[in-house]
């Protein structure tokens, strides 16, 4: 079983656009079933395809379930049974020995900035770059399934 550890957080445009990597990867991504226990997602990111299940969140964590499937079928899946979805540009910073996403969405919520990262445990204490403000993680208004 797969378990997904995460914080999530805004972010300071203006501080955001100093540091902001010149090359992004767009994502739209939609969701085929979206409960409070689970939500079961497809997504085109690059030239792949993901179908994603997620467990309900329990804190930063929730079990999670990821498998590519060819970018043709996602899009497909996308069109027929997702008529509401996100569009977003996912950028990779490094800090400090960790990863971060950072997604700028176009749509809906033009504008709205996130930045998750990953953790080894729910206990791991982790360097914040300067960049980032309030911690979302806990905070539903932010999941991107309730984004749509």
């Amino acid at each position: 079983m797969g378990v997904e550890i995460e914080r999530k957080f805004l972010v300071d445009k203006k501080r955001w656009q100093k540091i902001k990597p010149t090359e992004g990867l767009f994502i739209a991504q939609g969701y085929l079933h979206n409960s409070k226990d689970k939500t079961v997602r497809v997504r085109t990111k690059g030239e792949k395809g993901f179908l994603t299940i997620k467990g309900a969140t329990d804190g930063i964590s929730r079990t999670e379930f990821e498998y590519v499937i060819p970018k043709k079928e996602a899009e497909e899946l996308l069109r027929t049974f997702c008529p509401k979805r996100i569009e977003k540009t996912r950028y990779l910073v490094e800090h400090e020995g960790k990863t971060w996403e950072v997604d700028e969405f176009d749509f809906p919520n033009s504008g709205l900035i996130l930045a998750e990262v990953e953790l080894n445990s729910v206990e791991e204490q982790i360097a914040l770059p300067e960049w980032v403000t309030e911690d979302v993680s806990d905070n539903p208004a932010y999941f991107n399934s309730n984004i749509l």
